[in-house]
Protein backbone atom coordinates (compact mmCIF):
# COMPACT_ATOMS: atom_id res chain seq x y z
CA UNK A 1 0.00 0.00 0.00
CA UNK A 2 1.21 3.51 -0.90
CA UNK A 3 2.73 5.32 2.09
CA UNK A 4 0.77 8.50 1.39
CA UNK A 5 -2.65 6.90 1.63
CA UNK A 6 -2.86 7.22 5.41
CA UNK A 7 -1.81 10.88 5.20
CA UNK A 8 -4.39 11.64 2.52
CA UNK A 9 -7.25 9.92 4.31
CA UNK A 10 -7.23 12.04 7.44
CA UNK A 11 -11.01 12.10 7.54
CA UNK A 12 -13.52 9.23 7.72
CA UNK A 13 -15.76 11.03 5.22
CA UNK A 14 -15.15 11.76 1.53
CA UNK A 15 -17.01 13.51 -1.28
CA UNK A 16 -18.00 10.83 -3.81
CA UNK A 17 -17.44 11.66 -7.50
CA UNK A 18 -20.55 12.58 -9.50
CA UNK A 19 -20.51 13.42 -13.21
CA UNK A 20 -21.71 16.97 -13.87
CA UNK A 21 -22.00 17.58 -10.10
CA UNK A 22 -18.72 17.51 -8.14
CA UNK A 23 -17.25 20.40 -10.08
CA UNK A 24 -14.84 23.06 -8.86
CA UNK A 25 -17.65 25.01 -7.18
CA UNK A 26 -19.23 22.17 -5.20
CA UNK A 27 -15.79 20.95 -4.13
CA UNK A 28 -14.94 24.47 -2.93
CA UNK A 29 -18.22 24.71 -1.01
CA UNK A 30 -17.61 21.37 0.74
CA UNK A 31 -14.02 22.40 1.54
CA UNK A 32 -15.28 25.65 3.10
CA UNK A 33 -16.70 23.53 5.93
CA UNK A 34 -14.48 20.42 5.93
CA UNK A 35 -10.74 21.04 5.98
CA UNK A 36 -9.68 17.38 5.72
CA UNK A 37 -12.16 15.31 3.74
CA UNK A 38 -10.96 13.71 0.51
CA UNK A 39 -12.60 15.59 -2.37
CA UNK A 40 -13.14 13.82 -5.70
CA UNK A 41 -13.57 15.38 -9.13
CA UNK A 42 -16.22 14.52 -11.67
CA UNK A 43 -15.46 11.49 -13.79
CA UNK A 44 -12.94 12.44 -16.50
CA UNK A 45 -12.95 10.23 -19.59
CA UNK A 46 -9.48 9.05 -20.63
CA UNK A 47 -10.65 9.20 -24.28
CA UNK A 48 -11.63 12.86 -23.79
CA UNK A 49 -8.32 13.53 -22.05
CA UNK A 50 -6.37 12.02 -24.94
CA UNK A 51 -8.12 14.46 -27.32
CA UNK A 52 -7.52 17.38 -24.96
CA UNK A 53 -3.83 16.47 -24.67
CA UNK A 54 -3.59 16.41 -28.47
CA UNK A 55 -4.18 20.14 -28.52
CA UNK A 56 -7.98 20.16 -28.45
CA UNK A 57 -9.74 22.46 -25.98
CA UNK A 58 -8.68 22.87 -22.35
CA UNK A 59 -11.42 22.64 -19.73
CA UNK A 60 -12.45 23.80 -16.26
CA UNK A 61 -12.81 20.13 -15.22
CA UNK A 62 -9.15 20.12 -14.07
CA UNK A 63 -9.39 23.38 -12.13
CA UNK A 64 -8.50 23.20 -8.44
CA UNK A 65 -7.69 25.58 -5.61
CA UNK A 66 -4.68 25.35 -3.32
CA UNK A 67 -6.89 24.30 -0.39
CA UNK A 68 -8.61 21.50 -2.38
CA UNK A 69 -5.98 19.02 -1.17
CA UNK A 70 -6.48 16.21 -0.39
CA UNK A 71 -8.15 15.72 -3.78
CA UNK A 72 -8.61 12.67 -5.97
CA UNK A 73 -9.04 12.97 -9.74
CA UNK A 74 -11.30 10.26 -11.13
CA UNK A 75 -10.72 8.79 -14.58
CA UNK A 76 -12.77 6.33 -16.63
CA UNK A 77 -11.80 4.17 -19.58
CA UNK A 78 -10.89 0.67 -20.71
CA UNK A 79 -7.66 1.20 -22.68
CA UNK A 80 -4.59 0.77 -20.47
CA UNK A 81 -2.38 3.06 -22.57
CA UNK A 82 -4.89 5.94 -22.41
CA UNK A 83 -5.40 5.43 -18.68
CA UNK A 84 -1.63 5.52 -18.21
CA UNK A 85 -1.36 8.80 -20.17
CA UNK A 86 -4.27 10.28 -18.23
CA UNK A 87 -2.65 9.38 -14.91
CA UNK A 88 0.62 11.02 -16.03
CA UNK A 89 -1.19 14.21 -17.04
CA UNK A 90 -3.38 14.43 -13.91
CA UNK A 91 -0.54 13.72 -11.48
CA UNK A 92 0.38 17.41 -11.48
CA UNK A 93 -3.11 18.26 -10.14
CA UNK A 94 -4.07 15.22 -8.08
CA UNK A 95 -3.12 13.84 -4.67
CA UNK A 96 -4.71 10.53 -5.68
CA UNK A 97 -5.96 9.00 -8.94
CA UNK A 98 -9.28 7.15 -8.78
CA UNK A 99 -10.46 4.67 -11.42
CA UNK A 100 -14.19 4.50 -12.09
CA UNK A 101 -15.39 0.90 -12.15
CA UNK A 102 -18.86 1.61 -10.80
CA UNK A 103 -20.70 4.04 -13.08
CA UNK A 104 -23.95 2.27 -14.10
CA UNK A 105 -25.03 4.65 -16.90
CA UNK A 106 -25.78 2.94 -20.23
CA UNK A 107 -23.48 4.97 -22.48
CA UNK A 108 -20.55 4.41 -20.07
CA UNK A 109 -21.19 0.67 -19.65
CA UNK A 110 -21.73 0.19 -23.42
CA UNK A 111 -18.25 1.59 -23.98
CA UNK A 112 -16.88 -1.11 -21.61
CA UNK A 113 -16.13 1.55 -18.97
CA UNK A 114 -17.48 1.97 -15.44
CA UNK A 115 -19.38 -0.97 -13.97
CA UNK A 116 -18.79 -3.05 -17.13
CA UNK A 117 -15.25 -3.61 -15.81
CA UNK A 118 -16.66 -5.75 -13.00
CA UNK A 119 -17.39 -8.35 -15.71
CA UNK A 120 -13.80 -8.17 -16.91
CA UNK A 121 -11.51 -8.38 -13.85
CA UNK A 122 -8.39 -9.14 -15.90
CA UNK A 123 -8.80 -5.91 -17.89
CA UNK A 124 -9.62 -4.04 -14.67
CA UNK A 125 -6.33 -5.29 -13.19
CA UNK A 126 -4.43 -4.14 -16.28
CA UNK A 127 -5.97 -0.69 -15.89
CA UNK A 128 -4.86 -0.45 -12.26
CA UNK A 129 -1.33 -1.51 -13.23
CA UNK A 130 -1.25 1.00 -16.13
CA UNK A 131 -2.38 3.84 -13.87
CA UNK A 132 0.14 2.81 -11.17
CA UNK A 133 2.90 2.98 -13.79
CA UNK A 134 1.74 6.45 -14.83
CA UNK A 135 1.75 8.10 -11.42
CA UNK A 136 3.66 8.26 -8.16
CA UNK A 137 0.40 9.13 -6.36
CA UNK A 138 -1.82 6.57 -4.59
CA UNK A 139 -4.36 4.85 -6.86
CA UNK A 140 -7.90 4.01 -5.77
CA UNK A 141 -10.84 2.21 -7.38
CA UNK A 142 -14.56 2.77 -7.02
CA UNK A 143 -16.90 -0.11 -7.86
CA UNK A 144 -20.21 -1.73 -6.92
CA UNK A 145 -21.36 -5.04 -5.42
CA UNK A 146 -21.41 -6.57 -8.90
CA UNK A 147 -23.04 -6.20 -12.29
CA UNK A 148 -26.29 -7.98 -11.35
CA UNK A 149 -27.62 -9.71 -8.23
CA UNK A 150 -26.40 -13.03 -9.67
CA UNK A 151 -22.91 -11.64 -10.29
CA UNK A 152 -21.94 -10.22 -6.90
CA UNK A 153 -18.20 -10.62 -7.27
CA UNK A 154 -17.19 -7.58 -5.22
CA UNK A 155 -15.06 -9.49 -2.66
CA UNK A 156 -12.87 -11.29 -5.23
CA UNK A 157 -12.89 -8.17 -7.41
CA UNK A 158 -11.62 -6.04 -4.52
CA UNK A 159 -8.91 -8.58 -3.75
CA UNK A 160 -7.82 -8.58 -7.40
CA UNK A 161 -7.70 -4.78 -7.49
CA UNK A 162 -5.56 -4.76 -4.35
CA UNK A 163 -3.27 -7.39 -5.94
CA UNK A 164 -2.90 -5.17 -9.02
CA UNK A 165 -1.82 -2.28 -6.80
CA UNK A 166 -4.95 -0.39 -5.67
CA UNK A 167 -4.24 1.51 -2.44
CA UNK A 168 -7.83 2.44 -1.51
CA UNK A 169 -11.35 1.24 -2.35
CA UNK A 170 -14.72 2.98 -2.38
CA UNK A 171 -17.68 0.63 -2.82
CA UNK A 172 -21.26 1.55 -3.65
CA UNK A 173 -23.65 -0.87 -1.92
CA UNK A 174 -25.73 -1.62 -5.02
CA UNK A 175 -25.30 -3.69 -8.18
CA UNK A 176 -25.07 -2.08 -11.62
CA UNK A 177 -28.54 -3.38 -12.55
CA UNK A 178 -30.02 -1.57 -9.51
CA UNK A 179 -28.61 1.74 -10.80
CA UNK A 180 -29.67 4.08 -7.95
CA UNK A 181 -32.94 2.35 -7.07
CA UNK A 182 -33.70 0.07 -4.13
CA UNK A 183 -31.61 0.37 -1.02
CA UNK A 184 -27.82 0.25 -0.68
CA UNK A 185 -26.77 -2.91 1.18
CA UNK A 186 -24.18 -1.72 3.69
CA UNK A 187 -23.97 -5.09 5.49
CA UNK A 188 -22.47 -6.79 2.41
CA UNK A 189 -19.56 -4.33 2.42
CA UNK A 190 -18.29 -5.88 5.66
CA UNK A 191 -17.27 -9.02 3.77
CA UNK A 192 -15.06 -6.96 1.45
CA UNK A 193 -13.56 -5.08 4.40
CA UNK A 194 -12.68 -8.40 6.05
CA UNK A 195 -10.92 -9.66 2.92
CA UNK A 196 -8.69 -6.77 1.86
CA UNK A 197 -5.90 -4.86 3.61
CA UNK A 198 -6.41 -1.43 2.03
CA UNK A 199 -8.81 1.20 3.44
CA UNK A 200 -12.45 0.77 2.31
CA UNK A 201 -15.06 3.54 2.21
CA UNK A 202 -18.77 2.69 1.92
CA UNK A 203 -21.05 4.66 -0.41
CA UNK A 204 -24.80 4.79 -1.15
CA UNK A 205 -27.84 6.30 0.62
CA UNK A 206 -25.96 8.16 3.34
CA UNK A 207 -27.93 11.36 3.81
CA UNK A 208 -27.57 12.11 7.53
CA UNK A 209 -25.28 11.76 10.54
CA UNK A 210 -27.43 8.87 11.81
CA UNK A 211 -27.19 6.99 8.53
CA UNK A 212 -23.42 7.51 8.37
CA UNK A 213 -23.13 5.99 11.84
CA UNK A 214 -25.40 3.06 10.91
CA UNK A 215 -23.48 2.46 7.68
CA UNK A 216 -20.14 2.39 9.52
CA UNK A 217 -21.57 -0.05 12.08
CA UNK A 218 -23.05 -2.40 9.46
CA UNK A 219 -20.20 -2.24 6.95
CA UNK A 220 -17.27 -1.95 9.37
CA UNK A 221 -15.80 0.29 6.64
CA UNK A 222 -13.01 2.75 7.40
CA UNK A 223 -15.18 5.64 6.28
CA UNK A 224 -18.14 6.80 4.20
CA UNK A 225 -18.34 8.54 0.82
CA UNK A 226 -21.18 11.07 0.48
CA UNK A 227 -22.64 11.69 -2.97
CA UNK A 228 -26.09 13.07 -3.71
CA UNK A 229 -26.72 14.27 -0.13
CA UNK A 230 -23.90 16.82 -0.51
CA UNK A 231 -25.78 18.39 -3.46
CA UNK A 232 -28.32 19.96 -1.13
CA UNK A 233 -26.11 20.40 1.92
CA UNK A 234 -22.38 21.11 1.50
CA UNK A 235 -22.10 21.18 5.33
CA UNK A 236 -23.12 17.51 5.74
CA UNK A 237 -19.63 16.03 5.28
CA UNK A 238 -18.23 18.32 7.96
CA UNK A 239 -21.13 17.61 10.33
CA UNK A 240 -20.59 13.84 9.98
CA UNK A 241 -16.84 14.28 10.55
CA UNK A 242 -17.48 16.42 13.61
CA UNK A 243 -19.87 13.84 15.06
CA UNK A 244 -17.46 10.92 14.48
CA UNK A 245 -14.73 12.95 16.12
CA UNK A 246 -16.58 14.46 19.08
CA UNK A 247 -19.97 12.73 19.41
CA UNK A 248 -21.71 16.11 18.96
CA UNK A 249 -24.48 16.43 16.37
CA UNK A 250 -24.36 19.88 14.81
CA UNK A 251 -27.72 21.06 13.43
CA UNK A 252 -28.40 21.09 9.69
CA UNK A 253 -28.41 24.56 8.11
CA UNK A 254 -31.57 26.64 8.69
CA UNK A 255 -33.57 27.83 5.67
CA UNK A 256 -31.91 31.24 5.99
CA UNK A 257 -28.45 29.63 5.98
CA UNK A 258 -29.40 27.44 3.02
CA UNK A 259 -30.46 30.52 1.05
CA UNK A 260 -27.00 32.03 1.63
CA UNK A 261 -25.31 28.78 0.52
CA UNK A 262 -27.46 28.62 -2.65
CA UNK A 263 -26.62 32.26 -3.47
CA UNK A 264 -22.91 31.55 -3.05
CA UNK A 265 -23.29 28.45 -5.24
CA UNK A 266 -24.97 30.48 -8.01
CA UNK A 267 -22.45 33.33 -7.82
CA UNK A 268 -19.49 30.95 -7.95
CA UNK A 269 -20.90 29.02 -10.93
CA UNK A 270 -21.46 32.33 -12.74
CA UNK A 271 -17.88 33.36 -11.97
CA UNK A 272 -16.69 30.02 -13.40
CA UNK A 273 -18.97 29.61 -16.42
CA UNK A 274 -20.54 32.97 -17.19
CA UNK A 275 -24.06 34.10 -16.21
CA UNK A 276 -26.15 32.23 -18.77
CA UNK A 277 -24.47 28.82 -18.39
CA UNK A 278 -23.93 29.24 -14.63
CA UNK A 279 -27.62 29.90 -13.94
CA UNK A 280 -28.68 26.84 -15.97
CA UNK A 281 -25.98 24.66 -14.38
CA UNK A 282 -27.27 25.26 -10.83
CA UNK A 283 -30.81 24.14 -11.72
CA UNK A 284 -30.02 20.48 -11.02
CA UNK A 285 -29.15 21.39 -7.40
CA UNK A 286 -32.39 23.18 -6.43
CA UNK A 287 -34.47 20.01 -5.79
CA UNK A 288 -31.80 18.84 -3.32
CA UNK A 289 -31.41 22.19 -1.59
CA UNK A 290 -35.12 22.67 -0.94
CA UNK A 291 -36.24 19.04 -0.44
CA UNK A 292 -38.42 18.61 2.62
CA UNK A 293 -39.57 22.23 2.72
CA UNK A 294 -43.20 23.26 2.55
CA UNK A 295 -44.20 24.41 -0.97
CA UNK A 296 -40.90 23.00 -2.29
CA UNK A 297 -42.41 21.77 -5.57
CA UNK A 298 -43.90 25.17 -6.38
CA UNK A 299 -40.69 27.06 -5.61
CA UNK A 300 -38.57 24.52 -7.45
CA UNK A 301 -40.61 24.89 -10.64
CA UNK A 302 -40.10 28.69 -10.46
CA UNK A 303 -36.35 28.36 -9.90
CA UNK A 304 -35.66 25.79 -12.64
CA UNK A 305 -37.39 27.85 -15.32
CA UNK A 306 -36.09 31.31 -14.36
CA UNK A 307 -33.23 32.80 -16.42
CA UNK A 308 -32.97 36.20 -14.74
CA UNK A 309 -30.36 36.50 -11.99
CA UNK A 310 -32.34 39.28 -10.24
CA UNK A 311 -35.56 37.24 -10.24
CA UNK A 312 -33.78 34.13 -8.91
CA UNK A 313 -32.32 36.19 -6.06
CA UNK A 314 -35.78 37.63 -5.33
CA UNK A 315 -37.32 34.10 -5.20
CA UNK A 316 -34.51 32.98 -2.85
CA UNK A 317 -35.01 35.99 -0.58
CA UNK A 318 -38.68 35.01 -0.25
CA UNK A 319 -37.84 31.37 0.44
CA UNK A 320 -37.81 31.54 4.28
CA UNK A 321 -41.29 33.08 4.39
CA UNK A 322 -42.74 30.80 1.68
CA UNK A 323 -41.09 27.55 2.80
CA UNK A 324 -40.70 26.64 6.40
CA UNK A 325 -39.52 23.16 7.37
CA UNK A 326 -42.19 20.51 7.65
Amino acid sequence: MHNNVKQLIQSRVSLAPMAGITDYVLRSLVRKYSQNCLLTTEMISSEFLAQTLNGRSGTEIFKRAENHSPISYQISGHKPELMNKSAKFLSSYADMIDINMGCPVNKVVKGQDGAALMRNPSLAKDLVKAVKEGTDKPVSVKFRLGYTVDEMNYVEFGQQMQEAGADFITIHGRTRSQMYSGKADWKKIKELKNNVDVPVFANGDITSIEQAEQCLTESQADGVAIGRAAMGDPTLIYRIEHYLHTGEKLPAPTIEEKVEIIKTHINEEIALRGENVGIKFVRKFYPYYIAGLKNAAKVRSLLVTEDSYEKIMAILNELPSVCYSL
